[in-house]
């Protein structure tokens, strides 16, 4: 009797351990990483984003008749975090691609875990150049605008202000020098006469505002350009409002735009500002208004641009494999590189020389409205008409 028993048991042991490898092997799994507990004001909406992606997909088919499950875990905003928890989702969970990342300076260390493990990255968030360009490798893509493509469309508009001596806000690490760094050229290649009058540079999130701006104000620009965000920009923009620092001079500011920093500003919002950002409320275009409907319904919540970024990830990431056929790193490459696909915003490309995407983004002012701050006057710029030749390219980024 023990025997049967001992048999029967075994058989079903079997028959359950097929079962549970056959499920395995009708999905792919996915790795997602980024600052969810130092940002929850961009990547609550990021996550959002995500889920809704991963849900419209499975319910589509998934990916080649394949289950899409992401597996997520949280960087706490530390680059060494970062790089472990995209160690353990190779090498534990098995992911057949690594995404995400908010923080450029964790953009970069996961750029480099991936190169060096041979793993497919698509970065979601990070804008530093380097990603793509000095720091650039086959293994990594990006889908945002970068630094350089929304200073490109900034510098447009700021470029034909009068002001002629400015100043610049930034955090003092990756994305805000290199947010600076880039700007200061494109302004300066458009208008040789600017003179660059003072540069703060406070630690990122640990903002004294009060010395910043009186810095500023003893300089006397005539602009200003801002990079700071989050609950850094709320503090700035109180103590330059307070102190009248904004008054009479034109701000020109990255970021500003998006819902997630704007509507903490409330009526403080300062008016005029010219800024890249999200104004979902006024884009009526089909794609748009398709995300917007999803969005909606799932959530009962408008969209902030990391909703926006959250879903495009995944909807590309899905897109790549799909094309790919496979799990197969160099396959997915060979997938991704040129590869179009629609997004809310429009068709966008991952170009092959480069690995970045063409999405692009809003540009406008600010101005308040009903005692809440809006984007007014905005134009979508796509990102292709934003980014430098191929033969520039190739001297900015390292062969493979």
């Amino acid at each position: 009797m023990r025997a049967k028993n001992y048999f029967v048991g075994a058989a079903f042991a079997l028959l359950a351990g097929g079962m549970a490898h056959s499920a395995v092997a009708q999905e792919i799994k996915i790795g997602e990483i980024n600052s969810y507990s130092l940002l929850p004001a961009f990547t609550e909406p990021y996550r959002k984003g995500w889920q809704l992606a991963v849900e419209e997909i499975n319910a589509s088919g998934g990916i080649n008749g394949k289950k899409l499950v992401v597996v997520s875990k949280d960087d706490g905003g530390k680059p060494a975090d970062a790089q472990t928890a995209a160690n353990e989702l190779v090498s534990s969970e098995g992911v057949a691609m690594l995404t995400g990342t908010f923080l450029s300076n964790i953009g970069l260390a996961v750029s480099d875990f991936a190169n060096q493990k041979k793993v497919f990255f698509l970065a979601a968030e990070p804008l530093t150049d380097a990603v793509t360009w000095a720091k650039g490798n086959k293994y990594t893509f990006r889908l945002r605008p970068s630094n350089y493509m929304q200073a490109a469309m900034l510098v447009e508009a700021a470029s034909k202000l009068p002001a002629k001596r400015w100043a610049t806000i930034a955090p003092n690490y990756e994305y805000g020098q290199s947010a600076v760094a880039v700007f200061k050229k494109l302004m300066s290649e458009k208008r040789p006469d600017i003179q660059w009058v003072d540069e703060q540079w406070p630690p990122q999130g640990k903002i004294d505002a009060g010395p910043v701006v009186q810095a500023v104000a003893a300089a006397n620009p005539e602009a200003i350009l801002n990079v700071t965000f989050g609950p850094d920009l709320v503090k700035l923009v109180r103590e330059g409002n307070t102190r009248g620092v904004f008054k009479g001079r034109e701000v020109v500011s990255f970021l500003t735009g998006e819902p997630e920093y704007l509507d903490p500003l409330k009526d403080e919002t300062p008016e005029g500002w010219i800024v890249t950002g999200y104004p979902w409320y006024s884009i009526k275009t089909p794609e748009h208004d398709a995300f917007l409907k999803a969005y909606q319904a799932k959530y009962n919540d408008y969209p902030r641009l990391g909703s926006i970024v959250g879903y495009q990830t995944i909807k590309a990431a899905a897109a790549i494999l799909a094309k790919a056929g496979s799990t197969d790193t160099d396959k997915m490459i060979a997938a991704a590189e040129g590869l179009s696909m629609p997004s809310p915003f429009g068709e966008i490309t991952f170009r092959k020389i480069d690995h970045q995407s063409t999405l692009g983004a809003y540009v406008g002012k600010t101005a308040q409205k009903d005692g809440k701050g809006v984007m007014v006057d905005a134009t979508y710029k796509k990102g292709a008409d934003y980014l430098p030749s191929d033969a520039e390219v190739e001297k900015l980024r390292p062969k493979d």
